[in-house]
């Protein structure tokens, strides 16, 4: 436990130096929120105001940005530039590490959650949750279940210089077709049907069910189950397909 909490303070003092990781996976989406609230905040989607429906879609946009696209990148070049393959030298046991790579992770989302909500009450008028309870909940079955389909991710990403352009086309298009930014009901059928599938369109759901709503997490069990179905199937997938080694050497 002791080299899990010293690897976990390392892992945030890696993340935060990093400036474009901390850009792109922490910042980006309180911006997204800032100026499509300043744009549309005001106006009625499916009859609730437009940046309290907006917050709920960030959150969703975060998750998959900080717990998926950001984890599956950092992961795929430390292994091909031999820092993973090196780190099974040391006395760090391989779940240590990788329990404080997701703590880490759950920890910048959980920050940058806490953001978003605080900006919507100042910048937007948005009201703090109801039921934080269940919110936190949320939170968390979300961010574990896209960092275990991250850690899957990597084991078919061959090359640390394609990271970047295999994790954009899966989850960028998934943020638009789960409407983090926009409802979805105005999209065309077949694009409705595809947003079924996808497991970031059943966490905003939750998350607006909630925040929205103010119901309970456990309320919504269909959801709760599809969220957690795409995260143990990214734990199996990780299990068998999950490389220390670079890909070439």
């Amino acid at each position: 436990m002791r080299l899990l909490a010293h690897q976990l303070r390392g892992e945030q003092q890696l993340f935060w130096r990093s400036r474009e990781l901390a850009f792109f996976t922490f910042m980006l989406p309180i911006l997204f929120f800032v100026l499509l609230g300043s744009v549309y905040g005001k106006d009625r989607i499916d009859q609730v105001k437009g940046s309290r429906y907006l917050l709920a879609g960030m959150l969703g946009y975060g998750v998959a940005a900080t717990a998926f696209a950001g984890l599956a990148i950092s992961l795929v070049v430390r292994r091909e530039s031999g820092v993973l393959k090196r780190l099974r030298a040391t006395p760090l046991p391989p779940w240590a590490y990788v329990s404080a790579v997701i703590s880490s992770t759950l920890l910048v989302y959980v920050l940058e959650a806490v953001a978003l909500i605080v900006l919507g009450r100042l910048l937007f008028g948005v009201p703090f949750p109801h039921r934080v309870f269940s919110l936190v909940l949320t939170v968390l079955l979300g961010a574990v279940a896209f960092a275990a389909m991250a850690l899957a991710l990597t084991g078919l990403i061959r090359t640390a210089e394609g990271s970047s352009a295999v994790v954009n086309a899966i989850y960028l298009p998934m943020t638009f077709i789960s409407g983090s930014f926009f409802s979805a009901h105005s999209f065309p059928r077949f694009v409705r049907a595809i947003a079924e599938v996808l497991p970031l369109t059943h966490f905003i759901r939750l998350v607006r069910d909630v925040m929205l709503r103010h119901e309970e997490v456990w309320s919504h069990p269909g959801p709760v189950g599809v969220v957690a179905a795409w995260g143990a199937a990214g734990a199996i997938l990780a299990l068998r397909g999950f490389r220390w080694e670079p890909t070439e050497g």
